[in-house]
């Protein structure tokens, strides 16, 4: 079986709030908690297992998906109903604005604790890429 990213998991302050935040921008399901953690998995089968940081310090991680055209639409679509600032970077210098690194679109966006979320339509260099 080739490598495969199973699952990762994502400190939040409130498990519960972070995770429902990223289901509703990505049109996901919140799983049923799992030990301590909340699952939201993607279609192709990754866990993000949000966990309750308790007194450690949320550190800011990036979690970048990729989507379809379509997908892309919708999942802007509620990023900007939602009023949330929107970055075409992720050194967020350039607000307000999408990407269209390699010939597709991207956006950053922060979750409740910081996190930086992307959702991008093509794999970054994906000119050159063979798989």
């Amino acid at each position: 079986m080739p490598v495969q990213l199973n699952h990762t998991i994502v400190r939040a302050r409130d498990k519960k709030r972070s995770a429902q935040f990223l289901a509703e921008l990505l049109d996901l399901e919140v799983q049923p908690q799992f030990g301590p953690f909340l699952p939201v998995v993607t279609a192709n089968d990754v866990a993000l297992d949000f966990a309750d940081a308790g007194a450690e310090p949320v550190v800011p991680q990036h979690y970048a998906f990729l989507v379809s055209e379509e997908e892309f639409d919708a999942i802007f679509g509620r990023i900007k109903a939602a009023g949330l600032a929107y970055y075409a970077d992720p050194g967020r210098t350039r607000p307000g604005q999408i990407n269209h690194n390699d010939g597709g679109r991207g956006v950053y966006w922060l979750d409740p604790d910081g996190h930086v979320l992307e959702i991008i339509t093509r794999h970054y260099g994906a000119e050159g890429r063979t798989g």
